[in-house]
């Protein structure tokens, strides 16, 4: 019998899926605790991440990453979420796979020779700048202006609910260059220390403790030329083409959490003593347990086959976006019952499933909410 965990895996990836958890196991699982009352992942984790390869999964190998593809970032995430702190787990895949690929997408030679190693080696984590006060999953809505000017552009604006962006590097942001085209958007490379661009307020958010939240102001930044990223205002569609990667690896990363809450509740359930027995005797109590494991066995199962799509360069908008709004809906709803079913202790947050059941409530707001991803499947089933 094969040792993968699933058709669309080679040993190479099952490799990096077993060297994740193991990671996450060792470096994470004791420490987080802390960094969700520091509300920061150190940056030497990163770095050993960094170390070890992990950042790279995406980066092609001629700037010394692995170069692999959608298949290889969705064992990733879902091996990080086993982590059972998503607020690791997002700053890690923010920096991987929802800025980085960004950069390697659009990026110059000159570019990626100048910022890649940083990003490969965990030195320069990256943020990406794109959600504001009046704009989140609408991306067209955006009103951070950037104006010619000389041999660069002057930027101004509002951006908000920008993960990492607080403790890290660089910002790939997104500002409005045509204003007579709502989708005239183009990307601009942002390094934190530079001059006007400031972070106004480190957010509080209800989930994602350990990862860092920032609402990112600009006045009157200049950003050179050689900082623009890609085709000038075709940023929107730049900026589409990741769009099922994100999608995906925020699936994967709730799948692999909701993995670890069943488990935890059945270890649990089946520990517990109660009306002469234990909680698991109770037939609702497993047959409730036995159907989370069915949804997310089907939740996981959509966003690989999503992903091998994508690997195979078919379109996969539709399948990734279901996939989406299912499993994120569906991840939700796994976590609910594992906070029901450990009762009282559930409730406490010395628990872990107290945590992931806050954690997992961004998922299907984050990265195109539920109703957008319905609306982009609904789109593609229209007949004739």
């Amino acid at each position: 019998m094969s040792r993968h965990r699933n058709i669309y895996m080679t040993d190479e990836l099952q490799a990096i899926y077993d060297q994740t958890v193991e990671f996450v196991s060792k470096e994470v699982l004791p420490h987080g605790e802390a960094w969700e009352e520091e509300g920061k992942v150190p940056r030497q984790v990163l770095s050993q991440m960094g170390e070890l390869g992990m950042l790279s999964l995406r980066i092609p190998e001629e700037h010394g990453g692995l170069g692999l593809g959608p298949l290889a970032s969705a064992t990733f995430s879902e091996a990080l979420g086993a982590s059972t702190f998503a607020g690791f787990d997002v700053t890690v895949l923010v920096h991987t796979d929802m800025a980085g690929p960004h950069l390697v997408n659009s990026g110059t030679p000159e570019q990626l020779e100048r910022w890649l190693p940083g990003v490969v080696s965990g030195q320069t984590v990256l943020s990406i700048g794109v959600s504001e006060p009046d704009a989140g999953s609408d991306v067209a809505g955006i009103r951070t202006s950037a104006v010619k000017d000389g041999d660069g552009w002057r930027l101004n604006g509002t951006k908000t609910f920008i993960t990492n962006a607080v403790y890290g590097d660089m910002t790939i942001l997104a500002a409005k260059t045509d204003p007579d085209n709502k989708y005239g958007i183009t990307m601009f490379l942002i390094p934190s220390e530079t001059e006007g661009f400031e972070v106004a307020k480190k957010l509080n958010k209800h989930g994602w403790l350990c990862s860092d939240t920032a609402e990112l102001v600009l006045t009157d930044v200049f950003i050179p030329d050689d900082q623009v990223l890609g085709t000038v205002h075709r940023g929107f569609y730049e900026t589409m083409k990741n769009f099922q990667n994100e999608r995906m690896v925020l699936i994967g990363m709730g799948v692999g959490a909701a993995q670890a809450a069943i488990d935890q509740t059945l270890a649990y359930t089946q520990e517990r003593k109660a009306f002469g027995g234990h909680l698991y005797d109770l037939g609702a109590i497993r047959q409730r347990m036995a159907m989370n494991q069915a949804r997310i066995d089907a939740a996981r199962a959509s966003m690989y086959h999503a992903a091998w799509m994508g690997e195979q360069g078919a379109d996969n908008v539709k399948a990734m976006s279901g996939a989406k709004a299912f499993g994120c809906e569906v991840i939700n709803q796994v976590m609910y019952d594992c906070v029901q079913f450990h009762g009282g202790m559930g409730y406490m947050r010395e628990t872990p499933v107290e945590r992931m059941y806050r954690d997992a409530r961004i998922l299907p707001i984050g990265g195109g909410a539920t109703e957008v991803m319905l609306e982009e499947v609904a789109k593609r089933s229209i007949m004739g």
